[in-house]
């Protein structure tokens, strides 16, 4: 079934803008959907990323942020209209910062309930993260 969501979100609703609040799985790891990973430096060092994600802090240590830089290095990752997922801890600051997106930029996000808290408890490819 989340398949099935994951797919008509994607494919199937190109003309307005939404969030879909769902779980991280090893289907929308393998459908290649851009993750982005907006926790900051000091918590993606701790747990490492999940397979695949592009880490783009959107708060600092501090929890100040600046939301001109993140959507500078966000559309670095993603095109204007493409789908993409985003994860934290928990899924506490997705679900504000999935919603501001969605209204302010006309993103189509997917929110990753559970954060990468629940990618960690359900086994989902995590790797280590290397100062680039």
């Amino acid at each position: 079934m989340k398949k099935i969501l994951i797919i008509l979100f994607l494919f199937i609703n190109t003309a307005f803008a939404e969030v879909l609040n769902t779980y991280a799985s090893q289907e929308l790891l393998d459908s290649k959907i851009t993750i982005i990973d907006i926790r900051t430096p000091g918590e993606w060092r701790e747990t490492g990323l999940l397979a695949g994600a592009v880490p783009i802090t959107f708060f600092d240590e501090r929890g100040g942020h600046n939301v001109p830089l993140f959507l500078e290095e966000l559309s670095k990752h993603v095109k204007p209209g493409e789908p993409f997922a985003i994860i934290c801890h928990v899924g506490s600051r997705t679900s504000a910062i999935a919603e501001f997106l969605a209204e302010n930029q006309k993103a189509k996000v997917i929110n990753l309930l559970g954060g990468m808290d629940y990618a960690q408890k359900s086994g989902l490819k995590i790797l280590s993260y290397k100062v680039r």
